[in-house]
């Protein structure tokens, strides 16, 4: 798989989808929201419809009621009658009419002249009203002959509970519906017969409920009419508007996101790369010196065996001198080309059990020695009991040399040197402290690569080589310095099991 291919996957699993699916969950919560929200408001518009309605029947019945006791009590004739229905319906604009009917529900008077001749005994509800000696309320609108639309109410007068007249009141439709406009203006309802059929509705086009969209039934109190309001839920266009911002929030964000596992991923890449080319460079390393090494000590194994015939022919304190130095950079060459070897492929090392305190305790006259001739205080702390580990004697030897040597060259005269064995549950920590010059912050990450030294005539490939060493013995080591405050190297090794 190619790099693009790779960062379009990457993207589309990082951007792409979680942006949508989250922008997509987002979206439905905020019309979720909306939507109840809306049916909050559209019950508390219910409430206040429903409660003016009944206030509507109510002060309609309560009137008519005190038509009726006047009617039954203080007055004889139908002319007497007329002028009290005519000033009812002045005084009250909710009326499109009052008239009086008898007890066949035939017209006697009224205060609209627009229904003479109208035969109410045939309308459903006043034969209700004559069989059930009750209030009924038409289910249907009525329309006059001037082209107002009514609900007819009609209220039974009785005597001795025997029907003597029935009042029947218009409720003018254009009253009801403004009352309606003026509470909510906007909002489209239905008023529901107790059939279930429209008789009337506010913003409508037509008597006919509409099929989209979500409605709330509530029913009267005082009639066995119900009212339909419409749940109005937010327009998705303008939802996207609204939301925008937060759309947009969420993009930046997952493309922030992205760009931040990138950056990991190409930091990851990068490390794993350098850490590919560190053990390739190795690997050529320990090749060359493979294939070298043999043909570097033969000659040096000569050389150094005429040095000896040499120096014993020649006794002079000059020469002995010279003979030293020539064997000193004789042993310097033949440690340069162990370390190539260590740094090389691994071979298989006869590791044994061994315990560290004999190891220090060999070493210690060498690291004594080296102190005492530097002006460094030795100090070593040794527990009292073994502490076996697998290993390899000799290497575990160089790699505590050459740290206790580049202890000594980081020091100057009076300085401080301390060596500590301590033994854990299932490990053992050597710590090699020094008062030397310390490391600085910078050079902390290339203590361990190949090749770098901070010495005039360094390899660069010492602390290398401790670290292959002590990984080969499934240990760890670890170097904590600051400049001018001394270097404190940790080396943590597992205990080898009895």
């Amino acid at each position: 798989m190619n790099k693009s291919l790779r960062n379009l996957m990457l993207y589309v699993l990082i951007v792409i989808i979680p942006s949508t699916v989250i922008s997509f969950l987002f979206l439905d919560m905020r019309m979720k929201n909306n939507l109840k929200e809306e049916s909050h408001r559209t019950e508390w518009v219910g409430s206040i419809h429903k409660t003016t309605w009944n206030d509507l029947i109510s002060e309609t019945v309560t009137s008519l009621d005190m038509l009726s006791i006047t009617i039954e009590t203080g007055i004889d004739t139908l002319e007497e009658i007329q002028p009290l229905l005519s000033q009812a319906q002045k005084t009250d604009p909710r009326y499109g009419g009052i008239h009086l009917l008898n007890s066949d529900g035939d017209l006697l008077t009224g205060s609209n002249k627009l229904v003479i001749g109208t035969d109410f005994s045939k309308y459903s509800y006043i034969q209700e009203v004559i069989a059930a000696k009750d209030i009924v309320i038409s289910n249907q609108l009525e329309t006059l002959n001037n082209g107002q639309r009514v609900i007819g109410i009609g209220f039974p007068v009785t005597n001795n509970h025997e029907l003597s007249y029935i009042l029947l009141a218009h409720i003018r439709v254009d009253y009801i519906q403004n009352v309606m406009k003026v509470l909510t203006p906007d909002d489209q309802l239905y008023v529901m017969n107790a059939k279930g059929d429209p008789i009337m509705g506010l913003n409508t086009q037509n008597q006919e409920i509409e099929e989209s969209g979500e409605w709330l039934s509530i029913p009267f109190d005082m009639i066995p009419w119900s009212m339909s309001i419409k749940i109005n839920g937010q327009d998705k266009k303008a939802l996207f508007k609204d939301s925008a911002v937060i759309l947009v929030l969420i993009g930046i964000f997952f493309h922030i996101f992205f760009l931040f596992v990138l950056y990991i991923l190409l930091k990851r890449r990068a490390a794993i790369e350098k850490k590919q080319n560190e053990i390739q460079k190795l690997e050529l390393v320990g090749t060359l010196a493979a294939s070298t090494a043999h043909e570097i000590r033969n000659p040096l194994t000569g050389i150094n065996g005429l040095i000896q015939l040499l120096s014993e022919k020649y006794t002079d304190p000059q020469d002995q001198f010279y003979f030293t130095v020539i064997n000193k950079e004789i042993n310097r060459i033949n440690e340069i080309v162990g370390e190539f070897l260590i740094l090389g492929k691994p071979t298989a090392q006869k590791m044994e059990s061994i315990d560290l305190r004999d190891v220090l305790m060999e070493l210690d006259p060498l690291i004594a020695s080296e102190a005492a001739y530097s002006s460094i205080t030795y100090n070593k702390a040794i527990p009292p009991s073994h502490v076996m580990i697998l290993c390899t004697k000799d290497q575990m030897k160089q790699v505590i040399l050459n740290v206790t040597k580049n202890a000594f060259e980081s020091m100057k005269p009076n300085g401080s040197l301390t060596i500590s064995l301590i033994k854990l549950e299932n490990t053992s920590t050597i710590t090699i402290t020094d008062t030397g010059i310390g490391i600085p912050k910078a050079d902390m990450d290339k203590i361990f690569n190949p090749f770098y030294t901070s010495k005039e005539t360094g390899t660069g490939l010492g602390l290398v080589v401790c670290k292959r060493i002590i990984e080969s013995f499934n240990g760890e080591i670890s170097i904590s310095s600051k400049e001018n405050n001394g270097t404190k190297v940790t080396i943590t090794l597992p205990l080898a099991k009895e």
